[in-house]
């Protein structure tokens, strides 16, 4: 079955994708799943450092994306409007963390920040200290710090992009990755920057 869904829905764009699934097309909402689900399980584990709590938090965006199929427009892209559910189920939930008293209790597993080849264990080490040291870092910021840091540094969104999901002003989004740019590298550098 999985080869029939490809056949029957290669290389259309998100919004095509999103056209066939308001038709009914089961197989192009289910392209979209995987087109997705990697990218925002990510995200919204960078967000709460637990990745139970993450992909209960993707599904929920997803079924949200399907229960409001018939009222989406192409009017930003795609994966605008699908961040920005998680990003509004992933705020409510930290919120609701913080006042049940649960902080984040689990270390962030993040994607590999080098490339994949074997280097020498020395180095191997050293990055492993560099990269546990920014998964830290990017912890201790805010929600909202975090949100737009992870959105333009791991997702790739551009300034418009990342101002429609966070409904603001593209100078708000420049103004808080400026900030949440220079209080990572001030908690690099409070968790032993100088050395790394």
């Amino acid at each position: 079955m999985e080869a029939k869904a490809e056949e029957r829905t290669p290389q259309l764009d998100d919004w095509e994708l999103a056209g066939r699934a308001q038709a009914g097309d089961m197989d192009a909402f289910a392209a979209l799943v995987r087109r997705y689900q990697g990218p925002v399980t990510h995200f919204c584990q960078r967000m709460t450092g637990s990745l139970e709590d993450a992909e209960d938090l993707a599904q929920e965006a997803f079924v949200r994306l399907h229960r409001h199929l018939h009222r989406l427009e192409p009017r930003a892209r795609f994966s605008t409007v699908l961040f920005g559910i998680a990003r509004n189920l992933t705020l409510n939930h930290v919120r609701n963390m913080n006042r049940r008293g649960r902080g984040r209790n689990e270390p962030l597993d993040e994607r590999p920040l080098r490339d994949e080849t074997r280097p020498a264990p020395d180095a191997a080490a050293r990055v492993g200290e560099i990269e546990a040291a920014l998964a830290e870092g990017i912890a201790q910021l805010s929600p909202d710090h975090r949100e737009v840091l992870l959105l333009r540094e791991v997702e790739g969104m551009d300034y418009d992009e990342i101002a429609a999901v966070l409904k603001c002003r593209k100078g708000t989004v420049k103004s808080r990755l400026a900030r949440a740019r220079e209080q990572l590298r001030q908690r690099l550098v409070d968790l032993g920057g100088e050395e790394l």
